[in-house]
């Protein structure tokens, strides 16, 4: 199976990692998790906005991923454009965990432009 196929496992198991910092340590409530994560601070919080925006950025790349699928889009461009977003969204996470602002929207930048190279290749405005 190509890379850019796995890419959408690893983007929806990322989440759960960040999920799984942001509680590890801690007595957690599954009663109520969401005023238990309203209660977090420090790099656990930061963890939980992790989990929270590597979901958002979930279905984007699904939508990118499908659509340079449907159209034919190179395996080998799908596949470095994943590799780019995978990075990009593990740095991204890493980085929002570090407390380090300016780098982690550098992160979340490249990600998103992998994902931004999937849909024009897939729309035929570009061709590298």
């Amino acid at each position: 199976m190509p890379f850019v196929l796995w890419s959408l496992l690893l983007a929806a198991v990322l989440p759960l990692i960040w999920a799984g910092v942001s509680k590890a340590g801690t007595r957690y409530d599954n009663g109520r998790p969401r005023e238990w994560a309203g209660r977090l601070a420090g790099y656990r919080q930061r963890a939980n906005w992790a989990q929270q925006n590597a979901w958002e950025a979930l279905p984007a790349w699904t939508a990118a991923v499908v659509a340079a699928w449907l159209m034919k889009v190179p395996e080998a461009a799908m596949n470095a454009a994943a590799a780019v977003f995978v990075l990009a969204r593990v740095a991204h996470g890493l980085l929002y965990v570090a407390d380090k602002a300016s780098l982690r929207s550098l992160a979340w930048l490249v990600g998103m432009l992998a994902g931004l190279y999937l849909f024009l290749r897939a729309g035929g405005v570009i061709g590298l």
